[in-house]
């Protein structure tokens, strides 16, 4: 009985999708407007235009652009095979604007649905993806600092005299009279962030006792100032603040 019901159910769930999709004419393209929704709660449109003997599905590029808007670029190395990986996945392709599918008449349905899937996880990188977002950050901060010649080294882990480690994304060793350093990438500085990155840096400093360390807090401040506040909390422990939007006034601490 409780089979007979759900091939109600999908068959209902069809006839709703089915309904939901309108198309249109736009030049030589029919835009396909479907039930499902991106980060703004608009509708995902496809774009079916023919090439051949067959047909080209696309996003027309409103995927990726709206991630740019969004504050995430997919602009290095690592971004762009995280993408790949999301793609290949769904069998989808990019030129570096469009997400899109080549398909037959007959493997259309199957191929129209992987790229709605192929979009729907590309917006997942923004909207359930902020520990990506900071692993980009600091992807980003790193890709400054090698273009600069800023000597670093990454992903140290230094014992506090609490008897924990802690994790640096970035280290600078100690050169003529310049002191050996640390600094923490930070994209979203938060009430949790700011405690936890005071509480490491002074955690080490009281265990290297007399041996001292300086400690930076690169913030991203691009899409969202940070709060003043949190801001004063970090320098009270003698923390430098670094703006990613004054880099460049930045390096000259960076580079001792």
């Amino acid at each position: 009985m409780l089979v007979e019901e759900a091939k109600q159910l999908v068959s209902r769930y069809a006839t709703w999708v089915k309904d939901r999709i309108n198309l249109r004419a736009v030049g030589d393209s029919a835009v396909i407007a479907t039930p499902f929704l991106d980060p703004h709660n608009d509708e995902i449109e496809l774009y079916l235009r023919k090439q051949g003997d067959g047909f080209v599905v696309s996003d027309a590029g409103e995927t990726l652009s709206d991630l740019e808007d969004l504050g995430l670029e997919i602009s290095t190395e690592k971004r762009k095979l995280h993408l790949d990986q999301i793609l290949s996945g769904f069998g989808v392709m990019s030129d570096g604007r469009e997400l899109f599918v080549r398909t037959s008449e007959q493997d259309f349905p199957q191929r129209k649905h992987n790229l709605i899937q192929a979009v729907l996880a590309v917006h997942d990188l923004y909207l359930t993806g902020q520990a990506h977002v900071q692993h980009f950050f600091t992807e980003d901060v790193a890709l400054y600092l090698k273009s600069k010649n800023i000597a670093f080294f990454r992903d140290l882990k230094l014992s506090g005299r609490s008897g924990f480690d802690h994790h640096f994304d970035f280290a600078f060793p100690a050169q003529d009279d310049r002191t050996e350093g640390v600094l923490v990438a930070i994209n979203n500085l938060t009430r949790d962030k700011t405690t936890s990155t005071a509480f490491s840096i002074n955690d080490v400093r009281l265990a290297r006792g007399l041996q001292p360390i300086l400690a930076y807090a690169l913030v991203n401040d691009v899409e969202s100032k940070p709060s003043p506040d949190y801001l004063d909390a970090l320098r009270n422990y003698d923390i430098a603040i670094l703006r990613w939007t004054e880099r460049e006034e930045a390096l000259v601490a960076l580079a001792g």
